[in-house]
């Protein structure tokens, strides 16, 4: 943890291989938690990589080194947010290509359960998907998620619950 806090305040001092070592620690956290929101892989990748070049851009902004966490998932939240709106003005045509794909892979069946788990996550609604996207993969606590989503801490709780209650009636 200190050495997290040390390259931070490196990074804040426009040390590039420091925030270099940052990015390197938590890009799976960041990747995982746009595809899981965004469904899909492409865009996903493209808003983490916004995401990382508008956290280098600013981070002296960044006040607390123990912050930088949730402040480069804050970012990457907001990003997914506005992806997801540009969404409802495209015709949704991935979902099928990625089945093919998907069903192509499976190979076993951690892969198969994988592949499920995957898929009922992507049936959830939007609004859904980013509540349970923030808890599993950012580790943000209710309070967190209200806030960023502007709605009341239990909302959030009962919407994650009724969420993972569906997934759980659909698992085979």
């Amino acid at each position: 943890m200190k050495k997290d806090l040390d390259l931070v305040q490196r990074a804040k001092c426009g040390d590039v291989e420091a925030f270099a070592s940052l990015y390197e620690e938590i890009y799976k956290d960041l990747y995982r938690f746009a595809v899981y929101t965004l469904k899909n892989p492409a865009d996903a990748q493209d808003v983490v990589s916004d995401t990382v070049m508008d956290a280098f851009a600013s981070i002296q902004k960044l006040r607390s080194k123990e912050a930088f966490k949730g402040w480069i998932f804050q970012i990457l939240s907001n990003k997914c947010k506005k992806k997801l709106k540009e969404y409802t003005t495209r015709p949704a045509e991935l979902s099928e290509e990625l089945s093919g794909q998907i069903s192509q892979q499976m190979c076993s069946k951690d892969v198969a359960e994988h592949v499920q788990i995957r898929m009922l996550f992507w049936e959830l609604p939007q609004e859904e998907r980013m509540i349970i996207a923030m808890h599993l993969f950012a580790g943000y606590t209710s309070k967190e998620i209200a806030k960023q989503l502007h709605m009341n801490e239990n909302t959030v709780r009962s919407k994650e619950s009724r969420a993972l209650k569906r997934m759980k009636e659909k698992w085979k």
